[in-house]
């Protein structure tokens, strides 16, 4: 074996979340693994994150909840808004009857707050090896293992190779080259403030959801309270592929321009010189190559109408350590893995999509129809959240 070839257990390409997230639930069942991030430090981009039941009840069995408390948010309330009208359509409580319920909080945080504490466990793990500035380039299947070649020249063999390598993995692409995402027409710009910029009028205990026509503004705070995390989204009807003349700032303004006061005097706090374009994939039924696998974003990117992009990775993590954990042969762990979470992800990106679409409904029976309903859902009533909140990873055989 030449001297720039590594050997390593267990293989992750991405350091993000789900890659540190994956690391610390193997190193505490005893695997040793080794950890690919192609960026020179290991960072989040964006701001604000948030984090359901679903998930926090997996950050709490990683030993790490408590960390987060430190930096998180609890919301009392997620609130749903008119962005037009100024009307408030409905509330979901976020308090001690959801907590009860779900047996786990909601909160909201910096993603790079999440990311760091997920980073320093990492760091306090023996068997977690972390290697920035390692841009995995390319990837042989060897049949008993797996090898990728890193932008420098390194090489790394490892029993498996867990694509955690986000929305435009390289590890896919060797798995399941299905080209490039999928442009949806809209665009994010997000802007994280100091609280004390905001007026006391934007709910600062809540999450607050604005939607209107082909148009829509998130709001929360985050960092313990001093920040306030805001992504104003809408649908670019100059949208044209390949080009960057669309979703512009200018429009950014135009499309907001007849929404309610508290909407309109949120565009200001806006950091105008970068978008976001929003982008998903097509669900697949392949999540495997021999011993290469796909985890979070590489496997199933999705639009952020559910909130649920990164809730899906930490289940991710839990079900395919327990896995690997379970079975002494790893092609069985990883078809057990994909068996389990290719169902359950698949209907999370597919909902995703048509919840943006009942977002965006614009004026008409089908809008009248959805505030009615709206209108009549007591705040705690959380029957049609049950499936997203309430599951859990299945125990370990």
């Amino acid at each position: 074996m030449a001297a720039s070839t590594h050997h390593v257990p267990v293989l992750i390409a991405g350091g993000g979340l789900g890659g540190l997230a994956l690391a610390i639930a193997l190193a505490q069942r005893g695997q040793r693994v080794h950890v690919l991030e192609k960026n020179p430090e290991f960072s989040e981009v964006g701001a604000g994150l948030q984090v359901a039941p679903n998930a926090s009840r997996i950050l709490d069995e990683l030993g790490v909840l408590a960390a987060i408390h430190r930096h998180a948010v609890f919301p009392a309330r997620m609130l749903w808004m008119d962005a037009v009208s100024g009307e408030r359509l409905t509330a979901l409580d976020l308090g001690a009857p959801f907590v009860e319920r779900y047996g786990f909080p909601y909160f909201v945080m910096h993603r790079h707050d999440l990311l760091n504490v997920l980073l320093e466990a990492a760091q306090a793990e023996n068997h977690i090896t972390l290697e920035p500035s390692k841009d995995v380039v390319a990837i042989e299947d060897l049949g008993d293992a797996a090898a990728v070649t890193c932008a420098d020249g390194t090489r790394y063999v490892g029993d498996v190779l867990v694509g955690a390598d986000g929305l435009w993995s390289t590890v896919r692409r060797f798995v399941h080259d299905d080209g490039d995402p999928v442009p949806s027409a809209y665009v994010a710009y997000r802007g994280a403030v100091p609280i004390d910029q905001v007026s006391s009028h934007a709910g600062l205990d809540d999450v607050i959801v604005w939607t209107g026509p082909d148009r829509h503004l998130v709001q929360y705070p985050i960092r313990r309270g001093e920040l306030f995390n805001q992504v104003a989204v809408f649908k670019s009807y100059r949208y044209q592929p390949d080009s960057d003349d669309w979703g512009t700032a200018e429009e950014l303004d135009e499309r907001f321009a007849d929404c309610a006061p508290l909407v309109r005097g949120a565009l200001p706090l806006f950091r105008r010189n970068r978008r976001w374009e929003m982008l998903d994939r097509l669900p697949i039924k392949t999540w495997t190559r021999n011993r290469v696998v796909l985890l979070g974003d590489a496997a199933h990117p999705m639009l952020q109408y559910l909130a649920q992009g990164a809730c899906q990775a930490f289940e991710d993590v839990l079900c395919l350590a327990n896995a690997l954990a379970d079975h002494v042969d790893p092609l069985r762990a990883l078809d057990a893995y994909a068996v389990e979470r290719i169902p359950r992800t698949a209907t999370v990106q597919t909902n995703a999509r048509r919840w943006g679409a009942y977002w965006h409904v614009h004026p008409g029976p089908e809008k009248d129809a959805r505030d009615a309903h709206l209108r009549a859902h007591a705040a705690d009533d959380y029957a049609e959240s049950d499936w997203y909140y309430g599951y859990r990873v299945p125990v370990r055989q």
